[in-house]
């Protein structure tokens, strides 16, 4: 066998192939098209397979990218796909293209991978852990629009520029390009909803679906609040059933909107996120809490120990997960620590972080 290793030129329609049968086998679409982004040339040093006798028997990929953070800018691998061909299963050939994975997200300077899955046991042998936070609602009823007067339209034939202008006025996003926002426009299966007003100015978008995924569930949307609840409402009239939309805890104002409808929120975690470059990550939290007035702010990682604290009330771990749920939440540090009232004032101004994943971008 060889590898892990990147694929050569040659070998990138192979590799397509065999996530196409491994992944994809009963869609009338390739993978590539629904993750152009992650499967494009200019991402082909980020995949890593392990091949026999030429053919790819195991794969994975990252895909970095910028998350701009009121907290800063956060440089962060998306990790998927991760596949063995069924017959080279239970020889650790999938730990081996994760862990080289890693190893090329940490020669980026990646601050931390994020990952989605439901195998939860497997990945925290990696050091992953659930962490961050996503609301998802449940939009099972009327809603009330203070936005009557829109056009809506469905299909992906809108100005990508539009799209990405709205987009762009997120809090929390990945740095993309409009280039990237029109690859997105063409996946399969996703349901592209825009809203318009009477001077033919786009006030919102929404996207259902996104390939072989997130069927039912809105993952992406930008734009106003009351031009937003009115797309919803006709996201569900449209489609005549129930949505889902994903919303981060930060979108304060689209929250009240929904519990204002009475609309039920559920609470979950953003993924599984592993720390890659710890004085990186905490040199920039650092930096968070001087700019929120906070300068006893500790954060550090010594000797395979982990130190965090106020100034004299310093807590002492060698979990780095308690750490990870403590930067990127649910947890707060007066549930790690009996810090004291002063000092988990002070740590809970700075953490958790505000951190998103847009839907389009999830690998």
């Amino acid at each position: 066998m060889e590898g892990p290793r990147p694929p050569f030129e040659n070998e990138f329609p192979r590799v397509v192939k065999f996530l196409d049968t491994q992944l994809r086998p009963k869609e009338g679409w390739s993978i590539a098209s629904e993750y152009p982004v992650a499967f494009s040339e200019a991402n082909r040093n980020n995949i890593r397979i392990i091949t026999e006798q030429d053919e790819v028997v195991a794969h994975a990929v990252i895909k970095p990218m910028i998350i701009k953070s009121p907290a800063g800018l956060f440089k962060v691998a998306g990790l998927g796909s991760v596949v063995t061909s069924t017959d080279h299963r239970n020889q650790g050939l999938s730990s081996k293209t994760i862990e080289s994975c890693l190893e090329a997200a940490r020669s980026h300077g990646c601050d931390f991978a994020i990952l989605w899955t439901n195998l939860f046991d497997f990945y925290r042998r990696f050091g992953f852990e659930l962490a961050g936070s996503e609301q998802s609602v449940v939009i099972d009823r009327d809603l009330q629009s203070g936005d009557p007067g829109l056009k809506f339209i469905e299909g992906p034939k809108v100005a990508a520029e539009a799209i990405h202008r709205l987009y762009s006025q997120h809090t929390v996003t990945s740095l993309r390009n409009v280039e990237e926002t029109r690859k997105y426009l063409n996946i399969p299966n996703s349901r592209v909803y825009t809203a318009w007003d009477q001077q033919g100015q786009l006030r919102a978008y929404a996207i259902e679906g996104k390939g072989a995924d997130l069927n039912g569930y809105v993952h992406e949307w930008g734009g106003g609040v009351s031009a937003l609840m009115a797309l919803f409402a006709h996201i569900r009239r449209a489609q005549g059933r129930n949505i889902t939309v994903i919303v981060p805890r930060h979108s304060q104002n689209l929250l009240r909107a929904f519990a204002e409808n009475k609309l039920h929120v559920n609470d979950g975690f953003l993924g599984m996120i592993k720390i890659l470059n710890p004085s990186s990550l905490f040199a920039k939290l650092k930096r968070h809490s001087r700019h929120l007035g906070v300068d006893d702010f500790v954060l550090e990682q010594q000797g395979g120990k982990f130190f965090i604290g106020a100034k004299d009330q310093v807590f002492t771990t060698e979990s780095e997960h308690d750490i990870v749920r403590l930067v990127f939440g649910p947890q707060k540090a007066s549930q790690i620590h009996n810090f004291g009232p002063e000092a988990s004032e002070t740590l809970e101004k700075v953490l958790p972080i505000p951190m998103w994943v847009w839907g389009w971008d999830s690998v």
